[in-house]
């Protein structure tokens, strides 16, 4: 079967348990699921695109406007999905389309609208069981964000200003075809006092951190680096060693079926073991993901489990100081997927993390 079948018969099985006529998904998320990684992304912070799949036990499409139509069916969409397009004028023939081939049948959606059912949870849960081709998929958006990091920090100069940074990082994400939904810059003054610290037109100075969120063909690669202009205190290797040591407790207590909140309470344990009592409720943790920066982020009583082949994202973080890695979850271990062997790296629990950049 391929992917494309593989997803449908999924889909129907769920419609036909939740006695469901019809499943409308909407969310560029869920658009790039069901399309096999195509994209109905035009404005980058959208949560929902120019274009929508319809599933029917009879069939499925794509659904989206004269502008947009031919664009998409030669260039984002798999084999199996034809397009139904209507004037971008005039959305009604859309809505007498889906009517045509649901009828009085219940619909379900992702982002559901007046009268439609949310999506079934097995379905949900499915979409974060990653199967061979986003897997794939996967490992090389990572590799190529990993090189993205290591080659704007490796160009970086202290002189630049965040906005500079941020710049050269989305440069260089756009290079290879990712779309930079996120790039933080914390720079020297900064990072001690922000946990999240957005660009701005301060100088880098003396060290700098960068952070990507890197989106191609619909799947989400989350990581984090600093660079050093000077040798790093011994205060600042100290917090750098502390937060992998919370990453490496969340990492170890990642297993398909462990609940993202029994991983918040392995982080909270190691901030506690490493002198940081309660520094876990200064900054969100990170969560699982996959077609999301995170689908998931995990909080004391969050009761949804990890599923094999889950991809995670974990960002524990001091002051100045924080680490973050996209992986996936999977019956034989953990996989690092954001990695660049350019970067140096620091052996943590038996893993190779990224150590500081000294230039």
């Amino acid at each position: 079967m391929t992917e494309l079948t593989t997803k449908l018969a999924r889909v129907r099985a769920n419609m036909r348990t939740q006695g469901l006529g019809a499943i409308r998904f909407r969310g560029v998320d869920w658009f790039a699921w069901m399309t096999c990684g195509g994209s109905s992304t035009v404005i980058l912070s959208a949560e929902t695109g120019v274009a929508e799949v319809l599933v029917t036990d009879e069939g499925a499409w794509v659904l989206t406007d004269n502008i947009e139509a031919e664009r998409l069916a030669r260039e984002e969409l798999p084999g199996g999905l034809p397009v139904e397009a209507h004037p971008w004028t005039d959305s009604r023939p859309r809505e007498a389309f889906v009517k045509a081939r649901t009828g009085v049948g219940p619909v379900g959606s992702d982002r559901p609208v007046a009268g439609e059912f949310p999506l079934p949870v097995d379905l949900t849960r499915a979409r974060s069981s990653l199967g061979p081709e986003e897997l794939e998929r996967y490992r090389a958006l990572g590799r190529d964000a990993a090189a993205a990091m290591t080659d704007v920090l490796l160009a970086a100069r202290p002189e630049w200003t965040g906005f500079e940074l941020a710049g050269a990082g989305a440069q260089a994400l756009w290079a290879r075809g990712i779309q930079p939904m996120l790039t933080l810059v914390g720079d020297a003054r900064r990072l001690p006092v922000y946990r999240h610290p957005t660009a701005s037109r301060d100088t880098l100075g003396d060290r700098a951190m960068l952070v990507f969120c890197g989106r191609r063909r619909g799947l989400c690669a989350n990581l984090t680096r600093f660079v050093y202009f000077r040798q790093p205190s011994r205060e600042e290797r100290r917090l750098a060693a502390d937060v992998a040591r919370v990453e490496a407790a969340a990492f170890a207590a990642s297993r398909p079926g462990a609940t993202l909140g029994q991983v918040y309470a392995a982080l909270v344990r190691a901030y506690a073991d490493a002198g940081h009592p309660g520094a876990q409720a200064l900054h969100h943790q990170g969560g699982s993901c996959g077609y999301l920066s995170r689908d998931v982020v995990a909080l004391p009583d969050t009761g949804v489990a990890l599923e094999p082949h889950n991809a995670v994202a974990w960002n524990p973080s001091l002051p100045g100081a924080k680490i973050e890695d996209t992986a996936l979850v999977s019956p034989a271990g953990l996989e690092l997927l954001t990695v660049d062997p350019r970067w140096p790296t620091v052996r943590v629990e038996g893993l190779e993390r990224p150590d500081l950049l000294v230039r």
